[in-house]
């Protein structure tokens, strides 16, 4: 255990919150948040940090602290948009953020992030508002929940091929399950592989 002194903690603290949010914050942002009158300030107490093992500082990047092991434990996902849960709904362009999440929360290893939108997959645990994990992939096994696109909208659903035909089912008896007309433009997008929900 290292014994640092009450100020330099409390930037620790602000430190590892906001770089478990996704947010790794610069210099000026720490001095900003500290009441301290220059960036010097903030880059002694960062570099301390450092030398103890505390913090890492990927060299060459104005955001570059992160957390020891977090290249290895930590996974830096963007979050691209929306999924529909009901609906298809067409896609958002660009990402909203970038979150750092623990891999093991995934059971593949997830490409990005999607916000959900709908209640049709609530019986799956997957509910309104939910991050969901999405491994790239162009192709699923029945049963699968998969990320569909369906003439330029997106869609969580599970997977069933069914007579030669292919349906995206819901997870709410409340909505109807979408049949793929043979000559939609149909693909699979990637594969569901957990989610996060924020509180």
């Amino acid at each position: 255990m290292i014994d640092l002194p009450p100020q330099r903690a409390a930037v620790l603290a602000f430190l590892r919150e906001r770089i478990a949010a996704g947010a790794s914050p610069s210099l000026a942002e720490i001095a900003e948040a500290f009441g301290f009158a220059s960036r010097n300030a903030a880059h002694k107490h960062v570099q301390a940090l450092v030398g103890a093992g505390l913090v890492e500082l990927k060299a060459g990047r104005k955001r570059g602290l992160r957390l020891p092991g977090q290249g290895e434990r930590m996974a830096a996902l963007p979050v691209l948009g929306r999924v529909a849960a009901g609906v298809p709904i067409g896609p958002d362009t660009g990402s909203e953020r970038t979150l750092w999440l623990d891999r093991g929360l995934f059971s593949l290893r997830p490409d990005y992030l999607l916000r959900v939108e709908g209640d049709s997959m609530i019986d799956d645990g997957i509910l309104d508002g939910d991050l969901v994990g999405v491994h790239r992939a162009r192709d699923a096994r029945d049963g699968q929940t998969v990320v569909a696109r369906l003439d330029d909208a997106i869609t969580i659903k599970r997977l069933e091929h069914r007579d030669g035909g292919i349906r995206l089912l819901p997870r709410n008896p409340a909505h109807a399950p979408i049949v793929i007309a043979a000559d939609a433009d149909f693909a699979i997008e990637g594969l569901y592989c957990g989610l996060v929900r924020q509180g």
